[in-house]
């Protein structure tokens, strides 16, 4: 039934075009006008994404004023410790509050006790909303969903061992000693007193156990839509265009004349440098660089949005000028397709030289880093990343802490083999996935199947870089038929990721939440 599910945000393109978000005054007019009254500036509308659900945006500054009596509360009623609060912690909790207060309003205005009605927080940043429901709302069923415990994230980020060491960590000493106190608090209080706690993958779960000491109730792997993944001839010709793009770009920048032929290798995701991989995806192009076991010139793109200051002028120029008698030659310092602030103090760029990846033109395997969101307007792509993406012809997601990995989920549903590692949520399903195809004998996934599972911990750093090495070079040398058999078979992998088959888990999470909602009313 439509118009069931409704979003609810931070307005935090106020005075500014949103172009995802389609405002709609006749929306729920007369709540709208009594939330004014109430203190809630509140906007109304659909997301400009398929299905258009109603989303409410909603103006959480004015709670800033309250700030410290909405943190006593919270103390009071459930133990959460604010006292250390920094950074993100106050605008992530005065978004969380206010949108504990939009369902209030809204639930006292248009609906009842006779009506099930779940609330489900994402992460701690909407911790106390999902708090402030359960104590206001009894009637109201709540799920708390994190998709990374905030404080196993920072001790990955931090370089300590995590998942050999896992089961000897307190979550609260931890967080003491990482200067994490409030983040962690609200988000184990959170998962404590929820009625349902849920996280998105069993190495999570995991986590949740040691670190939160709560088990979860339920695991909700993230699902994915295919139906704006392009099909048949249209398909062949996004993916023809963007890789003459990526093509165009690189030999700018480079001075190259990289053909067709050229095997596209990415990575990309947040710029995490350890959790997310990116030091084992250079340190395996630095190995590849000059292996003669590889067949095809290469080139590698790390694709992570960086402390970056718009477009390269001189590269933009070659751009638009293709036909200068110029365009032959490399730019300075040809890496980067953007200006970064402090490149001297920049991860890829300072590894890159010192590795001694200066993108030569007799180089068989090249290297460039596009630290920009690739939303379709960064002035040198001007790709959407997923218009990006399907120009690929491998990407590598290495992670060491990764609780789910829509990156990889993403470039099989486009046809791009990928390699990721057994530690990432994603990594731990294609293994599973596997397994149960050869009679539930454990087995990694290969490539042959669409994705390469890299087995990875705490120690085996030279391990995973070879390996990663390796699924290059037998990428490069397989032939056009082994080529189209593991794009076939990421595609399909792709197909079990469908939301419709993952949604039976939420059915699970909504049932656990409302039964206990309901025991509530019998009181």
């Amino acid at each position: 039934m439509p118009d069931h599910l409704i979003f609810i945000g931070p307005d935090v393109w106020q005075g500014k075009q949103n172009p995802l978000f389609e405002q709609d005054d006749k929306l729920f007019a007369p709540w709208r006008k009594q939330a004014a009254k109430e203190g809630l500036n509140v906007r109304l509308g659909r997301w400009a994404i398929p299905g258009h659900p109603i989303v409410v945006l909603v103006d959480f500054t004015p709670f800033y004023a309250q700030k410290n009596d909405i943190y006593g509360s919270l103390w009071t009623d459930f133990q959460v410790d604010s006292l250390h609060a920094y950074g993100d912690y106050d605008e992530a909790s005065m978004f969380s509050y206010a949108a504990g207060r939009v369902v209030e309003s809204f639930y006292n205005k248009y609906l009842n006790e006779s009506k099930k009605v779940v609330y489900q927080a994402h992460e701690w940043m909407t911790g106390l909303g999902a708090l402030f429901v359960q104590k206001h709302l009894p009637a109201v069923a709540t799920i708390f969903t994190t998709h990374a415990t905030s404080i196993g994230r920072s001790i990955a980020g931090n370089g300590k061992p995590l998942y050999d060491y896992l089961f000897a960590y307190n979550g609260n000493q931890m967080a003491d000693e990482l200067n994490m106190q409030s983040k962690h608090s609200i988000e184990r209080q959170t998962a404590h007193n929820v009625d349902c706690f849920t996280t998105v993958s069993d190495v999570t779960a995991r986590e949740c156990v040691e670190l939160l000491d709560k088990s979860c109730d339920v695991v909700l792997p993230n699902g994915f839509e295919l139906d704006f993944v392009p099909k048949g001839a249209t398909f062949v010709n996004r993916r023809r265009k963007a890789r003459q793009r990526i093509l165009t770009v690189a030999n700018a920048l480079m001075g190259t004349q990289l053909a067709d032929d050229t095997m596209i290798v990415a990575t990309g995701g947040r710029y995490e440098w350890k959790n997310k991989g990116i030091d084992v995806y250079l340190d395996a192009m630095r190995r590849t660089m000059h292996d003669e076991r590889l067949k095809k010139p290469v080139l590698a793109i790390v694709a992570v949005p960086g402390w970056q200051d718009g477009p390269r002028e001189d590269l933009r120029e070659k751009l638009n000028n293709p036909l200068s008698a110029a365009n032959d030659m490399p730019l300075h310092d040809p890496i980067c397709t953007h200006k970064l602030h402090e490149p001297g103090c920049d991860h890829v760029t300072e590894t890159l030289h010192y590795y001694g990846i200066n993108n030569r033109r007799e180089s068989r395997l090249h290297v460039i880093f596009a630290p920009c969101y690739l939303d379709g307007a960064d002035g040198i792509f001007n790709l959407h990343y997923y218009d990006f993406l399907i120009g690929t012809d491998l990407t590598v997601f290495p992670s060491y802490y990764e609780p789910w990995g829509y990156t990889p989920l993403e470039s099989i549903a486009f046809k791009v083999p990928c390699v990721t590692t057994s530690i990432s949520g994603f990594g731990a399903w294609a293994n599973e996935e596997k397994s149960k195809s050869v009679g539930n004998l454990f087995q990694n996934s290969t490539l042959h199947d669409g994705v390469e599972v890299i087995d990875r911990t705490d120690y085996n750093y030279d391990e995973v870089v070879e390996g990663i090495r390796e699924a290059i070079l037998q990428y490069s040398a397989m032939s056009p038929e082994e080529v189209k058999a593991s794009r076939k078979a990421a595609s399909t992998l792709a197909q079990k990721a469908q939301w419709k088959y993952f949604i039976s888990y939420y059915y699970q999470a909504y049932d656990i939440a409302l039964r206990k909602a309901e025991s509530r009313k019998e009181k």
